[in-house]
């Protein structure tokens, strides 16, 4: 089963926001790991759904740019002036020790991976977040040679897909003054320089094209933003690489489209601006979004049923994802102008004179303290609104975002938080199997939270070897709905419910159909730590939940 059946769900729910970039995570070890987990499914080839609702973006993001038929070319570098280009492009060597989510304890085995960098002022280097994501270890090597130079995240957005790295010693690029940023969005037909360090060599690259289309679509996660295609040749190791107009930076390489060729994706300047002045503090926030869905205002029986003058355009409200009475969208609203700009029936506005994008490209920019002014019409009339805007919704499974799973066992069982990223790794058989089992994780696959801090708790992989498990299945990802009848909220709330346990059973109730489980409870604490020893494993629960167990 391809990756596409992890997204049956998320298909479906792509329209009420963004669609996550998960890989093909039928080919990971985790997934090829999981056919010997769990028992034999069904392998149902599924389509993927397009859903007729509109809202902030409906099409999947290209993956990280891999390995195509054309090399790049070595063309000779421009010079502009002063400032010599290709020595501000970098080539980033990167160790990495991705999570193992059969195994949340661990972490898988250091894997090696490379990508590009392009100096900037001040001396940080810009690259992509997926080239440095679960890093170890940071290599920098500079196109004029020497040693490769240590370095270290600073900053770090997968969902828009940056990064920031600062070399330990920084005066080893003291000479290098930085590239400077474009002023604009380039405009289609424009030339670009595409620099790099991608595979079938090991000097810098660069290739030329044009831009081909310029649009507001999803990134990874809960990010949306402009993306700007590109017909230049890229290759794996592009990623984090600057494509240049006029000797300045309009973008940075992070995608490609596998089966095309010469179809690749930048990240434009606005966007690397915002992620720049957002890592200002430290601390990334992420660009406000507006979370609700929206259906195109074509259909002329929809446009009469609306009650929708001939002259007035707009896309009709129709998700709503605030539960609040007062919320200041109502079904059936027509949302006609996003401030100032006035919403086609298609929901585009006019950006500039050549160029137009969807609606939710003005709602960062026109943001104020979490509210972003609407123009609605309703029962006939034109109000003026100001609707709720967040970086990202609150879902029931989140995501991580770099950081390791949570995780603690108890006994022989381990316990793990579902997380979008552990849903990838699984592939379609995991999911498929939950299917299988009626899991909660299915049907809530893009659910708001119910309650601050909700989580779907899951037994994360096959009990370990003990007398206490004798007669159980021993399959893994089955969700736990309550522990002695005390419904569970999270995974840090199952920790402390077993830690203060006191009964003489320990019954585990699932909420879907896999089966339930009952331990003596002095009899599975008393195998806790020895089934650590005897499993090599050195922590009993993640660092989020130690505190848990050593109070």
């Amino acid at each position: 089963m391809s990756a596409r059946f992890v997204l049956l769900a998320l298909a479906m729910a792509w329209s009420a926001g963004v669609a996550p970039a998960w890989g093909q995570a039928d080919e990971s070890p985790v997934a090829e790991a999981v056919v010997e987990l769990v028992p034999e499914a069904v392998v149902t080839e599924t389509a993927s759904v397009e859903s007729p609702v509109e809202a902030a973006v409906v099409e999947p993001p290209a993956m990280p740019a891999d390995a195509t038929t054309e090399e790049p070319s070595t063309a000779e570098q421009p010079s502009t002036g002063a400032v010599d280009v290709a020595d501000h492009v970098v080539k980033l060597l990167v160790t990495k020790r991705t999570p193992d989510f059969l195994r949340p304890w661990a972490r898988s085995a250091p894997s090696k991976a490379s990508g590009s960098g392009v100096v900037l002022p001040g001396g940080k280097i810009l690259t992509n977040a997926h080239v440095v994501s679960y890093a170890s270890e940071v290599l920098v090597q500079l196109r004029k040679g020497g040693d490769q130079l240590r370095a270290k995240v600073v900053a770090f957005s997968p969902d828009i897909d940056l990064a920031l790295v600062q070399l330990d010693d920084p005066a080893a690029i003291a000479d290098l003054p930085g590239l400077a940023f474009g002023d604009e969005l380039p405009v289609v037909k424009d030339k670009v320089s595409v620099y790099g360090y991608p595979k079938g060599g090991d000097d810098l690259s660069i290739t030329d094209g044009i831009v081909s289309r310029i649009e507001f679509t999803s990134y990874y996660n809960d990010a949306a933003g402009v993306r700007v295609q590109v017909d230049a040749a890229l290759n794996s190791g592009n990623s984090g690489g600057p494509a240049l107009r006029d000797g300045k930076i309009i973008g940075l390489v992070f995608s490609k489209i596998e089966e095309a060729d010469n179809i690749g994706y930048l990240i434009p300047v606005e966007e690397i601006l915002a992620f720049l002045d957002d890592a200002a503090d430290d601390h990334i926030d992420g660009r406000p979004q507006l979370w609700d869905g929206f259906q195109t205002a074509e259909n002329t029986a929809l446009r009469e049923f609306v009650k929708l003058p001939a002259d007035v355009t707009g896309v009709i409200y129709q998700n709503k994802q605030h539960h609040d009475e007062d919320y200041p969208l109502q079904p059936w609203d027509v949302v006609t102008h996003v401030g100032p700009h006035s919403i086609d029936n298609q929901g585009y506005v006019e950006v500039r004179d050549d160029l137009r994008m969807r609606f939710n490209y003005f709602i960062p920019q026109l943001a104020v303290d979490g509210k972003v002014p609407l123009t609605v019409w309703r029962d006939g009339q034109a109000i003026e609104v100001e609707a709720p805007v967040s970086p990202r919704r609150d879902l029931v499974i989140s995501t991580l975002r770099g950081e390791y799973p949570e995780y603690f066992i108890y006994g022989p069982v381990t316990f793990t938080n579902v997380t979008r990223e552990m849903l990838q790794a699984l592939g379609g058989k995991g999911v498929n199997y939950m299917m299988q089992i009626d899991s909660p994780v299915i049907a809530r696959m893009m659910d708001s939270r119910r309650e601050p801090g909700e989580e779907i708790v899951v037994v994360a992989t096959r009990m370990f070897p003990h007398p206490s498990i004798q007669g159980y299945s021993n399959y893994p990802f089955g969700a736990i709905g309550s522990v002695n009848g005390v419904e569970v909220k999270n995974l840090r709330h199952l920790a402390q419910l077993l830690d203060d346990c006191q009964d003489e059973f320990v019954r585990f109730e699932p909420s879907d159909h896999s089966e339930p489980l009952v331990f003596r409870r002095d009899e599975i604490e008393a195998a806790t730590e020895s089934i650590l020893e005897d499993e090599g494993i050195r922590y009993q629960a993640s660092p989020t939940l130690r505190d848990v167990f050593e109070e």
